[in-house]
């Protein structure tokens, strides 16, 4: 009988080109993928692998396999989701996935009272960069800010909320310090993100030196002890009392903060009890996601 979990290694193995691209993926050491697909190859009675300079290669019976993995895995996933679209207990775990800016300045006290109307659901939030996939179950709701609604996979659900806005702002101290007259700010970037064009030219501009940052919490902290200038979202930057948007400047649009789940997930009771909480709410705060609106209050 053949295990499914070797069958995973092997996918990983097929689709990385390598032993090592299989191991991170999984989180596993190289001995372990060695293992489980030396383990296939014993069952199936055939070689998966020839092994290149440049990586690993399927063989002729490795490729035929392949067709059939896959269709295992698609099945599994299928399962799954639709034993958890039958779920309609509120008890259980509720894994929810947005960038860390949302979660950290604007929903946690919304998550708060989530989680207090309903005791029993255990909450996973999943704070990061990294877009979880909703489709493997890494996550059951994504909140994401997505321009274009064609960039979305088609399998997933979407609740469209209201759009988000971002500015350009300063320390109060420093924007006053800097309207007295030069020397101009440096601009605060991060991760690598260009200088706006109106920066360079005007009365707004700034000095050709970059401070650079590597995360979003840094780069608030800079711009509040007076390093600069730097572009953040409506909803941190006007709700922040020690800051100020620099005049003379727009608004620039990310684009409209949607709530996503897939397939037969979105059927569940906590989720739909979930996606509605949260909907509503983003719906209250729309004028301060446009920029319209200086508090929560």
């Amino acid at each position: 009988m053949i295990d499914w979990d070797d069958v995973r290694y092997f996918l990983a193995a097929a689709r990385g080109g390598s032993v090592r691209a299989a191991a991170k993926r999984l989180g596993v050491n190289h001995a372990t993928v060695l293992r489980r697909i030396a383990q296939l190859e014993e069952r199936l009675g055939a070689r998966m692998f020839e092994k290149l300079p440049t990586g690993y290669r399927l063989t002729p019976a490795g490729e035929e396999v392949l067709d059939l993995a896959e269709q295992m895995e698609a099945s599994s996933h299928q399962l799954e989701t639709r034993v958890f679209g039958r779920d309609q207990s509120v008890r259980g775990l509720l894994r929810v996935t947005l960038p860390p800016p949302l979660a950290t300045h604007l929903l946690m006290p919304d998550f708060a009272d989530f989680a207090r109307l309903h005791p029993e659901i255990e909450m996973e939030i999943l704070s990061s960069g990294e877009l979880a996939n909703l489709t493997n179950r890494e996550a059951d709701v994504a909140i994401r800010v997505v321009y274009d609604r064609e960039a979305l996979p088609l399998n997933l659900h979407g609740l469209k909320g209201p759009e988000l806005f971002g500015g350009f702002y300063m320390s109060r101290d420093r924007l006053t310090e800097w309207q007295a007259g030069p020397p101009n700010p440096r601009w605060i970037a991060i991760r690598g993100h260009g200088v706006p064009g109106w920066t360079r030219e005007g009365e707004a501009r700034t000095t050709g030196t970059q401070f650079r940052t590597m995360d979003f919490e840094t780069q608030i902290a800079a711009v509040r002890q007076g390093i600069g200038i730097t572009a953040l979202p409506c909803f941190v930057g006007d709700a922040d009392p020690l800051l100020e948007r620099v005049p003379d400047t727009g608004l620039h649009l990310y684009g409209p903060v949607w709530l996503l789940t897939q397939g037969e997930t979105r059927k569940t009771k906590r989720v739909r009890l979930f996606t509605e909480f949260v909907s509503r709410r983003l719906a209250e705060y729309a004028p301060l996601l446009a920029g319209l609106s200086i508090s929560r209050d």
